[in-house]
């Protein structure tokens, strides 16, 4: 008897729109050492490579951006009325919320120690590494720090969400200016340091929920650049969208439909690939 294959029918396209910039709500500062060289190489390439992810907000004409604080950013600064986004439903139980942690690299210990304790508002303790996760996992705790050496502390911190949200923005601020950062996925320090110089401590981020992040952007609230995590399923990216188009003086309605055009002419050209592999890519 021979062998049949079953064939999978491919996913749906992504869901490209051109939106107001203005209708874009941040959830987390943008990194103001990458705003102008982003700037640049816009303005240069004249295309814009990778949509910035975004949901919508219940009840509101305005959009949440998950990921693509960076480019919002510039497209603002450059005076740009409309930008290119793909929507994704922040209910998809593909899209994954996690947290990145921060490597902080070239920065004395005692500096950052002496600046972190100083803080208002911040209750830093020391403890072991499995009671820091607990406390990270129950939200007892903020962050928690390990240093080389694995000396451990948790750091406490009582109030709202958005005041603990403005307190994770003076942490970062310790090291930010003065330190090197370095975003990584893991809490066992003794596994990076093999890969990185110089490393001061390891800052161990606990992961918001997405209904956190809803809220935070409609008040304006922001975390600190580089903590949330957005896995995103089926992602666009090189799509090298003409910036031209986006500051046309046509309407908005007159830009989608040339967005929709030119999407079809990528599929019918067949320069639509959609890998479903986990991939390692080298050249970006």
């Amino acid at each position: 008897m021979g062998r049949t294959t079953a064939l999978q029918a491919p996913p749906a396209l992504p869901d490209l729109r051109i939106v107001p910039v203005a209708d874009l709500l941040l959830h987390e500062q943008h990194d103001v050492q990458r705003i102008e060289p982003l700037t640049r190489r816009l303005q240069t390439d004249g295309v814009l490579k990778n949509p910035p992810i975004v949901a919508a907000i219940n009840g509101d004409r305005r959009f949440v951006v998950l990921d693509g604080a960076n480019r919002v950013t510039a497209f603002a600064q450059m005076n740009l009325p409309h930008i290119a986004v793909q929507v994704v439903d922040y209910d998809d139980a593909d899209l994954v919320l996690g947290s990145w942690h921060h490597l902080v690299a070239g920065m004395g210990r005692s500096g950052f120690v002496d600046r972190l304790e100083r803080l208002p508002g911040l209750i830093v303790k020391p403890t072991g590494l499995l009671h820091a996760r607990a406390q990270l996992a129950r939200r007892e705790a903020l962050a928690f720090i390990v240093y080389p050496g694995q000396d451990i502390c948790t750091i406490r911190v009582d109030g709202s969400l958005h005041e603990r949200a403005a307190r994770l923005n003076d942490m970062v601020d310790v090291y930010r200016s003065e330190g090197r950062i370095f975003r990584v996925n893991t809490d066992h320090l003794d596994d990076l340091l093999p890969h990185y110089d110089d490393v001061t401590a390891l800052v161990v981020f606990a992961c918001h929920e997405p209904a956190e992040i809803v809220d935070l952007a409609r008040i304006g609230a922001r975390l600190p650049a580089g903590i949330t995590r957005h896995v995103i399923p089926r992602r666009a990216l090189r799509i090298d969208l003409p910036i031209a188009l986006l500051g046309e003086s046509k309407s908005l309605a007159e830009k989608n439909a040339s967005l929709d055009d030119w999407m079809k002419h990528k599929v019918v050209r067949k320069q639509v690939r959609f890998y479903q592999e986990s991939t390692f890519v080298f050249d970006d």
